[in-house]
């Protein structure tokens, strides 16, 4: 995979014929624990076309892929998605691209789009055990809820102006 400088503009893009095959590839990068943990970028795709509330998108760091972010909107619980707000419910950062501050980048864009339409917190669950993304989102200021999402932990961030 093509080296990315750590200053590398982080940004958004649909999922388009050109380059929906790279994204579901992304998923082979993560290692076994984390795949336990998040779908596979193929079978996120095909539930958020099949959803009218998701809205999902490769995240590049300049012109490289280098992640894949889904969030339901909240407004339709036919997903399976029983939450009072948006909810981020697909998120990978590719292996080698991992801890070089991407995520946490492309996370807090992602708050300040809510933000801006004036929503005031995001949801996100995750499973517990090796290669669990807990202390990635406990770090951007999730905090646990008390309830559960299937058998995950179910955290908030706060979107409240900084």
């Amino acid at each position: 995979m093509p080296t990315v400088p750590a200053d590398a503009q982080v940004t958004f893009r649909r999922v388009t014929s050109a380059n929906v095959s790279e994204i579901c590839e992304l998923s082979e990068t993560l290692t076994d624990e984390q795949r336990d943990f998040v779908a596979d970028n193929g079978v996120s795709i095909a539930e958020g076309f099949c959803s009218e509330s998701a809205w999902f998108r490769g995240i590049y760091a300049d012109e490289t892929l280098i992640g894949f972010a889904m969030v339901h909107d909240g407004s339709d619980w036919d997903d399976g998605i029983d939450c009072p707000g948006p909810y981020l419910w697909r998120f990978m950062i590719a292996r080698p691209y991992q801890s070089s501050g991407f995520g946490r980048r492309a996370i807090l864009q992602i708050a300040d789009r809510l933000r801006a339409r004036g929503i005031r917190e995001l949801y996100t669950s995750y499973g517990l055990g090796a290669g669990s993304p807990q202390a990635f989102y406990e770090k951007l200021g999730f905090y646990p809820t008390g309830g559960m999402f299937d058998e995950e932990v179910e955290v908030v961030l706060s979107l409240a102006e900084r």
